[in-house]
């Protein structure tokens, strides 16, 4: 699903983003120039990223 019209980035873009090492929406923007246009995705953005990030601490803690 396209989470940025402008700058056409999808879910699963935000979701490799976060599997290759970003850990927050700042360093997501900054990987893929992600709500530096309108902004209207950014909650959209949000929510993805803290969803990604809280699966990927679970799945570290069980592998841990």
């Amino acid at each position: 699903m396209y989470v940025c019209l402008c700058r056409g980035i999808t879910d699963q873009d935000i979701k490799d983003a976060i599997a290759n090492g970003a850990e927050s929406y700042r360093e997501v923007r900054d990987m893929l120039d992600l709500g530096t246009c309108c902004g209207r995705c950014a909650p959209e953005a949000r929510a993805i990223i803290s969803e990604e990030v809280s699966q990927l601490a679970a799945r570290l803690a069980i592998a841990a």
